[in-house]
């Protein structure tokens, strides 16, 4: 099975940490978020994984050599300029040409929950995505319909439907996790342009008739490790853990 590791953002959220190191290799319990992840996904299953990098990419590139890629099919997709998640995934789409469904995981997420689990609910639902999700209050939501497709998005609660001016009046809010499976159907929905973002896909391919879905994960813990204190917060868990 495959996955791609979102790792090429600058990781501004975390600064003075990121001056000289790519988030990516930030250490949580002295082992880096980008090593975190992939044994994550190594003990789910997934034995061929492309990550693309930009910021302090070489530092990315030497820690997976100094670790021989942790026995694993280990990528790398190298971005000149930031392409953002869906132009980041529209450049590594090659990687994906087995018609196989994939996982995709953000690097900065850490959490206990079942990757595998995730990966076999989309395996039984003739969806393109399935996207992970939780009840928690955020400024930015992804709104579901009762049959539990994706039909629009909250930003800052301003409304935005799949489907241009359509009013949108019953649905779920549900917080994005950064973990999502994708199958490669999805990419006819990507558009001709390098930058742009993998849930602007999600909201194109529900206007054009695709099912975009999601499941809400048990789990005992999770951390999106955006900040200083939020990484503060990740150490004391991953003691006890």
């Amino acid at each position: 099975m495959k996955a791609m590791i979102f790792a090429a953002g600058l990781g501004t959220r975390l600064l003075p940490l990121t001056e000289n190191l790519p988030k990516a290799l930030i250490p949580v319990n002295r082992k880096p978020l980008l090593e975190h992840v992939i044994l994550k996904l190594r003990a789910a299953g997934f034995g061929k994984i492309i990550i693309n990098i930009h910021y302090l990419a070489d530092q990315v590139e030497s820690y997976l050599k100094k670790n021989n890629y942790f026995g694993l099919d280990i990528r790398l997709s190298k971005e000149e300029q930031l392409l953002d998640t869906g132009g980041g995934l529209k450049k590594a789409a090659w990687f994906f040409n087995d018609d196989e469904p994939f996982i995709v995981h953000n690097v900065d997420i850490l959490s206990d929950i079942n990757l595998r689990s995730i990966y076999n609910t989309h395996l039984e639902q003739e969806v393109l995505a399935t996207l992970a999700v939780k009840r928690r209050k955020t400024t930015r939501y992804l709104l579901f319909d009762q049959n539990g497709l994706l039909i629009g998005r909250e930003i800052d609660k301003k409304i935005i439907p799949a489907k241009p001016g359509e009013a949108l009046i019953s649905y779920q809010r549900l917080s994005f996790l950064g973990i999502h499976v994708i199958s490669p159907r999805l990419f006819r929905f990507f558009p001709d342009q390098d930058i742009f973002s993998i849930l602007d896909v999600y909201l194109n391919a529900s206007n054009g008739g695709g099912k975009i879905n999601f499941t809400i994960p048990e789990h005992n813990y999770w951390f999106d490790l955006g900040s200083p204190d939020k990484l503060a917060e990740a150490e004391a868990i991953f003691r006890i853990v």
